[in-house]
């Protein structure tokens, strides 16, 4: 897979958005951190249902076979590639797929709304929310991303994907074989300073509450001084070094809290993205094979609240690069 993070994106610009509600950390105690963190947590979780990946026939899926069939041959000569192509496996924090931005004249009014709507159609209510909010603050709004598609929808396996400054989202309808949300995924926000006015601090908080559960001895194990390349996120398979504190080796109660934290991972994207990470996950060795670690390099406000974290296990990477603003990257696949 080919990398190529954008470490500072410094050209972020100092403005703050108005969406994000939460308290600078430095105005909340430890114990009201964690309260505001359970708070987060009922507003975001989703609910997990039976096993059921995307298909074919799925919302977004549907959107991006009506997208295609709109295309004209120049368009398609531009934006369109084999189900092959080495482009669709880049994972990147800040890249664009193809030239074309979708609010150019290149596209159609009609295909624009199309592209919104495989964008909604692929997160969650408050996942929309937050990502439109991210694209605006990061690049100006949606208008400013890219888009490709990936073989031929109706013919076989095709993938639809989208990019830009600190996002990457995928629709494939389970084209990808054991991969959840497509392959890996990309979000972040690229405001800097205090961790609590970016829009995925509500995450940390989260992850964070299970770091401040853990005893003396399992924090020792869970926290680590320098964390590995960010996009350093291909699962590594049941023979794999991974990093931390192993989930087996915690409470009954700490293991909600590692339930919780996938969740609210997980939180922005469509259910059945969700449900499918989870279940590659359970068969990698469910949550026992996980482990969990937090690195004391990036610490923005020297709170220990860990603003860099990572979730790991057979089958999966969830890496969380807070400081100095927020890359982030899930790749769930099953490796066999």
């Amino acid at each position: 897979m080919s990398t190529n993070p954008h470490p500072s994106d410094s050209g972020a610009t100092s403005k703050t958005p108005s969406c994000c509600g939460d308290l600078p950390l430095s105005r909340l105690g430890r114990r009201t951190f964690l309260q505001a963190g359970a708070a987060t947590l009922a507003a975001t979780s989703i609910p997990r249902g039976l096993f059921a990946a995307p298909t074919p026939e799925s919302a977004a899926e549907t959107v991006v076979a009506e997208l295609y069939a709109s295309m004209t041959d120049a368009q398609k000569a531009e934006v369109c590639f084999d189900f092959t192509d080495a482009k669709r496996d880049r994972c990147h924090a800040n890249w664009h797929v193809t030239k074309a931005q979708i609010g150019d004249d290149f596209y159609s009014d009609s295909q624009r709304a199309m592209a919104e709507k495989i964008v909604r159609n692929l997160t969650s209510a408050e996942g929309y929310d937050r990502l439109v909010d991210q694209m605006e603050y990061d690049d100006g709004g949606m208008n400013a991303y890219s888009m490709a598609i990936f073989g031929k929808p109706g013919e076989g396996k095709f993938q639809w994907m989208l990019t830009g400054r600190h996002l990457t989202l995928r629709a494939d309808g389970n084209s990808v074989d054991k991969a959840a949300f497509g392959g890996p995924v990309v979000y972040g926000h690229g405001v800097e300073g205090n961790p609590a006015d970016n829009l995925f601090f509500y995450q940390t908080k989260q992850v964070n509450e299970l770091f401040a559960a853990l005893d003396k001895d399992q924090a020792a194990k869970a926290l680590l001084p320098k964390a590995p390349a960010e996009n350093a996120v291909k699962p590594q398979g049941a023979d794999g070094d991974f990093p931390g504190l192993q989930v087996a080796d915690m409470s009954a109660d700490q293991k909600e809290l590692v339930t919780k934290a996938l969740k609210t991972v997980f939180g922005p994207y469509r259910t059945e993205d969700g449900d499918e990470a989870m279940a590659i996950i359970q068969a990698g060795g469910g949550l026992d094979a996980l482990r969990f670690a937090f690195y004391q390099q990036g610490d923005l406000l020297n709170d220990q609240v860990w603003d860099i974290w990572r979730i790991e296990g057979p089958n999966s990477v969830c890496h969380f690069r807070g400081a100095p603003h927020v890359h982030a990257y899930i790749h769930v696949a099953e490796v066999v």
